[in-house]
């Protein structure tokens, strides 16, 4: 029996393409739902197995007008049950201390921020990344990095400078990039190398890890 993902909506501050890219990658291993706000409660999450945050152009601003304090008791009591949390780019900020509070001697950080950073810009771009020790040029959009005390994290990509880029603690698994990103991404902003599904396969294996 199929796992089922529910994926969060709420666009444009969650995203429906990163939203449904995601969907398009785990469809054929996993149920998978779309959800809204109106459904983040106990007796939907009940028959879910993994609640996915995807990316999107939220901040803490945006977040602390989306969800009332229930929702966010309602995520932390999920995943303390032993649920599964899946975020991307934002919906992986999303985990960190300052919003749902999940996360144990580690914190999301902006990537381009950290020191030795090789990208400087908030837009679109190709992050060169190490993922289970391969070279991948994987699509980055103001990502997140996760820093701290790592013992008990399992790294499984880093970006150029070392920090680590995709990672599992107990049932909660973060990517900063975007490794479910599609083909007329890349033709939107013009970049070449589209993976050709690769990254797609990468993600789908990365959740069934969860």
């Amino acid at each position: 029996m199929k796992q089922t993902v529910a994926i969060f909506v709420y666009d444009p501050v969650c995203e429906v393409e990163c939203a449904l890219a995601m969907e398009a990658a785990l469809e054929d291993k996993f149920e998978v739902k779309l959800f809204g706000i109106e459904d983040l409660n106990s007796k939907f999450l009940f028959n879910v197995d993994i609640l996915a945050f995807p990316g999107g152009i939220g901040d803490s601003d945006e977040f602390d007008e989306i969800f009332e304090p229930d929702h966010v008791d309602v995520v932390r009591d999920f995943v303390s049950d032993g649920g599964k949390y899946l975020g991307i780019c934002m919906g992986a900020y999303w985990a960190g201390s300052y919003y749902f509070d999940i996360l144990h001697g580690i914190e999301p950080v902006q990537y381009i921020s950290q020191p030795d950073a090789d990208i400087v810009t908030e837009g679109p771009t190709l992050a060169s990344v190490e993922w289970n020790g391969q070279q991948e040029d994987m699509y980055f959009y103001d990502g997140c990095a996760f820093v701290g005390n790592l013992s008990f994290t399992d790294v499984i990509a880093t970006y150029a400078n070392g920090d680590a880029m995709a990672v599992y603690q107990n049932t909660v698994g973060l990517i900063g990039c975007h490794p479910e990103s599609e083909q007329w991404w890349y033709e939107l902003d013009d970049f070449v190398g589209w993976h050709e599904g690769y990254h797609n396969q990468l993600f789908c294996e990365f959740v069934e890890g969860l």
